[in-house]
């Protein structure tokens, strides 16, 4: 925070804190302390530099709220009070739906960006939101500058393009980039978009700060967390086969032509409730005889786990043959299991393990010990009517002001598969690894993946265009066989996007898999080799 109002020039700044994981955490908070349920940390922040942001005349739009916006919004205007600065402190509210969804923890609608609208144009200095869409933050304060009325699609698609870039800070800027060596990624500074009235905007970074800003990395950014042409939000559905991305300069990307079209006429409503409890323990395995090893302390552990609602045994073979080292001769076999009941996990499973100790298979030891049973989260989004949704802005005075649901609505539908271009000569290939000619940046949206993939040169866009099909895609990413895979192409991006739908389970809380926001799924599917044409290597 500090850095941002110090590098450079700044209008309003954005804080993004929430996650789908999150929201789990800030309601489990909640559970213990009913004032509780907002981002701790963004406090933290603001005590440090809210000094800072008064002086210099930045606004701050954030949506650390949370569960609480209103007492999120109490406690800034005590510190304010304490530390003497004079700010008015403005919130959002409406998202929270959890009475009308029995049975969960948390369940909040995605709210969009009029509500932060309302509270700039009435002069506040500080917005505090709960859950609203990530690209609401930069939606939310560019309609109140630009005074846009809530059907100039065309430009709320552009900051919505713009937020989406945003909201990850630092993988914009060469944070978690697939070509992370093309520039400086040891500390990557934050990104900014410089807005335009007409929706477009510049994303760059302050100058002076770590990282870099290319029309690579934005195209990560957007592909990450997204499917199909449609992006759909709560004031906008963006047309993301419309963007158009140049480069402007040293760290400086242009983005421009992005199209909007209604938002749907339902908002989504992210659901977090208690899954059960689980525990998990990690056997190592050293040397030769893995499989037989691993064979061994799965039917030793059998009896322990009969009446264990759900048994996951994992072995991730990551010896080798004649290692120079003991980590390198070792293999790991991870057992997790779920169940309603604490003590089918707890104490009794975990006896079970250690008690093998002397008594199994050669080498015995795991990675640390086993404990408690601890309690496991589950997502899931249903989706409401706009108008179910009581959207308010309440600002620094006090009054509140109803933001109305979206005027026009139109039902979200698959945009038809764009033309492809022409498939590049037959000629000599390698077996090489993908990441050579491509990219990828992937992650999650409650139980599913998804995987953006991207060329880098026009005759490299040819080629991963026709040889990386969904049925390719499944043939390199074996647990992704018995599921449904769905490609989206977006040759503006010269990208293709993948939905893997279901490979995480209930979502990134029930830790479903080794990997359970699917961050590292695309650099395994750049690994994976293929024939490639020897004119791109």
């Amino acid at each position: 925070m500090r850095e941002m109002l110090t590098g450079g020039e700044l209008d309003v700044l954005t804080g993004d804190y929430l996650a789908e994981l999150t929201m789990l955490i800030l309601g489990r908070d909640r559970l213990k302390d009913p004032a509780a349920g907002y981002a701790r940390t963004f406090l933290r922040q603001l005590e440090e530099c809210l000094g800072l942001a008064h002086e210099r005349g930045v606004r701050i739009v954030t949506n650390a709220g949370g569960l609480n916006p209103a007492g999120l919004a109490d406690a800034v205007r005590r510190l304010a009070d304490r530390l003497g600065i004079p700010v008015r402190v403005a919130h959002v509210v409406g998202d929270d739906l959890t009475a009308a969804h029995p049975g969960s923890l948390a369940a909040h609608a995605y709210l969009g960006g009029f509500g932060i609208t309302e509270c700039l144009r009435a002069g506040a200095d500080v917005v505090v939101t709960g859950r609203v869409t990530d690209a609401a933050l930069v939606t939310g304060p560019a309609a109140a500058h630009f005074g846009w009325r809530a059907t100039e699609y065309d430009r709320l698609a552009g900051a919505v393009v713009a937020g989406h870039v945003l909201e990850c800070g630092a993988q914009a800027t060469g944070g978690n980039y697939a070509f992370f060596r093309d520039g400086d990624a040891r500390r990557p500074g934050f990104p900014l978009a410089e807005l335009h009235e007409d929706g477009s905007c510049v994303i760059t970074k302050h100058p002076g700060t770590g990282g870099f800003v290319d029309v690579g990395t934005v195209t990560a950014q957007l592909l990450y967390e997204t499917a199909g042409a449609r992006y759909a939000g709560p004031d906008v559905t963006a047309r993301l086969d419309t963007v158009r991305l140049s480069q402007d300069g040293p760290d400086r990307v242009r983005i421009e032509g992005v199209r909007g079209e209604a938002p749907p006429p339902t908002l989504k409503v992210g659901l977090n409730r208690l899954g059960g409890f689980r525990n998990e323990v990690v056997f190592v395995l050293t040397g030769l005889d893995i499989e037989a090893k691993a064979a061994l302390v799965r039917e030793q552990m059998e009896p322990a786990l009969g009446k264990v609602a759900d048994v996951r045994w994992e072995l991730a073979r990551t010896d080798r043959s004649d290692a120079p080292t003991e980590e390198t001769a070792s293999a790991l076999l991870r057992l997790v299991v779920r169940d309603p009941d604490q003590g089918a996990v707890g104490r009794a499973l975990s006896g079970a393990a250690v008690e093998l100790a002397l008594a199994s298979y050669p080498g015995f030891h795991v990675l640390a010990p086993p404990g408690k049973g601890s309690p496991y989260g589950v997502f899931e989004d249903v989706y409401v009517p706009h108008g179910s949704v009581d959207h308010v802005a309440v600002l620094h005075d006090g009054r509140r002001i109803p933001v109305p649901p979206a005027h026009d609505t139109a039902v979200l539908e698959a945009v038809p598969q764009p033309p492809l271009p022409e498939p590049p000569e037959p000629g000599p290939t390698r077996r090489v690894p993908l990441g050579l000619v491509a990219g990828a940046r992937s992650g999650d949206k409650g139980g599913n993946a998804n995987v953006g993939v991207w060329a880098r040169t026009d005759d490299a866009w040819r080629w991963l265009a026709h040889e990386l099909t969904a049925d390719r895609f499944r043939e390199l990413i074996p647990e992704s066989r018995e599921l449904t895979v769905v490609r989206h192409a977006l040759p503006n991006l010269r990208a293709l996007n993948f939905v893997v739908e279901g490979i995480l389970g209930a979502g990134v809380a029930a830790q479903h898999r080794f990997d359970p926001q699917a961050k590292a799924l695309g650099e395994w599917l750049r690994s994976r080799h293929l024939e490639i044409p020897e004119a791109l290597l």
